[in-house]
């Protein structure tokens, strides 16, 4: 599916001219480039696993090394995606405070700090902690920017299914970081957050399609409607709930994350069948409640980790 190009504004479309850019608003600006929120998930998906991996507590040394390097990876691939999507970035609502949009930073100093990032976090991974993690760190940063916001974004409304497979390197790397290789535990969350992704992001796309619209970023609710999109909801929340069950069968897990996965996946798929009911019933607006499944997600994928870093303490 090809998009029609936006008009776009430049950078700075708020006014802030170089010299009315406070030091202290510059700092956060930088920091927000990285999108910080988002990246405190990565974490949350990063660290239980090198419990898992260890079968006990990690080095510390470690732990805070993996995040740190994580968190300079995905910071440059999320500035990278802001100087990529400028354009759009400054007609939408929900991005439009975003610092190239203000002026708060420029076009080429993002450019400049998104790359700058990537190099530093590939170094330290490879030389602080291992190749592998530092190649999986790396391949994770590439596909977000390359094949997810220049390639998939814009073209097609699997955008977000696909695109949603830098989200999952996190499990790799954790797991990396700790054994110097991956395993099938590791491949079988990367898989639960593979399948969470698209559930999780739908429903926030349900709530500000008319933003996408807006800028002809095909996101699925724009093209399919919400019907569709519920239905879809449910078939990746079942898939997603199934896969999560296999780690204690193949001797991963037991009896404390098989009983948080039954748990809290059964109120996921509660929460995606309503909204699903609501869907097809014809509900529009406030009274749809997407929004509902979008916050439950965050709360079942961080209870679903903390589970996989406890079971091993409670076998």
């Amino acid at each position: 599916m090809c998009v029609t190009a936006v008009e776009s504004r430049p950078a700075g479309v708020l006014g802030t001219s170089p010299g009315h850019r406070p030091f202290g608003a510059r700092v956060m600006a930088f920091v927000a480039l990285t999108k910080p929120r988002i990246i405190e998930l990565l974490l949350i998906t990063t660290v239980p696993v090198m419990f898992l991996a260890e079968q006990a507590v990690p080095s510390i040394w470690l732990v805070l090394a993996t995040c740190f390097g994580g968190y300079l990876s995905a910071g440059g691939a999320n500035a990278l995606n802001m100087y990529i999507d400028r354009d759009i970035d400054a007609l939408m609502d929900r991005t439009a405070q975003r610092p190239l949009v203000t002026g708060m930073v420029s076009p080429r100093e993002c450019l400049v700090f998104g790359i700058s990032l990537g190099v530093l976090s590939t170094l330290f991974f490879g030389l602080l902690i291992n190749w592998l993690s530092a190649a999986l760190s790396l391949g994770a940063l590439l596909f977000y920017v390359v094949v997810y916001t220049m390639l998939l974004k814009r073209r097609t409304a699997q955008n977000i299914v696909w695109g949603g497979i830098a989200g999952c390197m996190p499990v790799l790397i954790g797991w990396s970081a700790v054994k110097n290789e991956v395993s099938w535990a590791a491949v079988i969350l990367f898989l639960v957050i593979f399948f969470w992704t698209p559930p999780h992001y739908w429903p926030l796309s349900m709530k500000v399609k008319d933003d996408y619209a807006r800028v002809g970023v095909p996101m699925l609710p724009v093209v399919a409607g919400n019907k569709a999109v519920a239905k879809q909801i449910v078939l990746y929340s079942w898939v997603m709930v199934a896969v999560s069950l296999l780690l204690t069968p193949l001797g991963y897990t037991g009896w404390f994350y098989t009983a948080v996965a039954l748990v809290a996946g059964g109120w996921w798929l509660w929460e995606a069948h309503g909204l699903n009911a609501r869907a097809k019933a014809g509900v529009t607006g406030a009274k749809l409640k997407e929004m509902r499944l979008f916050h439950w997600s965050i709360t079942y994928v961080s209870l679903l980790f903390v589970a996989v870093a406890v079971d091993p303490f409670l076998r």
